[in-house]
């Protein structure tokens, strides 16, 4: 074989093997997680209010003020605080919560990645990811707990001043 006959065999087989090369680079590229950007969690997100079992968190786009509430076991609670967004597609509530012993902050955050147009949640650093929002948005999807209406302040202002009264009984005021 001649080696003009060798490297036109090469050619060819190369010639056929790169688009197929680079059409699974391509469907890798389309399968591989990719973070939520900041831009679409504020729009998933903003003056919206998640409705957890045991209560819920208002995010107001206004100075990104997070509000919350929770009486889980019985212990109610209520936090105030700010939510942000990066570009790494993480969620992060940073409130102070306040309950009968007292208060503390916490940083709560939500990592976010889409696959398409399915995203994923996890809560961070190690939680176990699940679909937040099918492509199709299914009626389970915990993206429909995120709702327009503002069901938390009322019950969080509630909470607040039970909770100031009762602090104050107890220092004898």
């Amino acid at each position: 074989m001649s080696i003009g006959s060798r490297l036109y065999g090469a050619t060819l087989a190369l010639s056929l093997c790169l688009p197929m090369a680079a059409h699974g680079a391509e469907v890798a590229k389309q399968k591989a997680p990719t973070p939520v950007s900041a831009y679409e969690l504020y729009r998933i997100y903003g003056d919206k209010t998640w409705t957890w079992n045991t209560g819920g968190g208002r995010f107001f786009d206004d100075g990104r003020r997070f509000i919350a509430w929770s009486n889980d076991k019985g212990k109610p609670s209520f936090a105030e605080g700010r939510w942000v967004v990066d570009d790494l597609g993480q969620l992060c509530m940073r409130a102070t919560w306040t309950n009968a012993e007292g208060a503390a902050r916490a940083s709560t955050c939500f990592g976010h990645r889409k696959i398409g147009n399915t995203v994923y949640q996890r809560r961070q650093p190690d939680g176990k990811w699940y679909v937040f929002r099918h492509a199709s948005v299914l009626p389970d999807d915990e993206f429909r707990k995120l709702v327009p209406v503002d069901t938390v302040s009322a019950k969080a202002r509630e909470l607040k001043q039970v909770l100031l009264s009762q602090e104050i009984a107890r220092k004898g005021g």
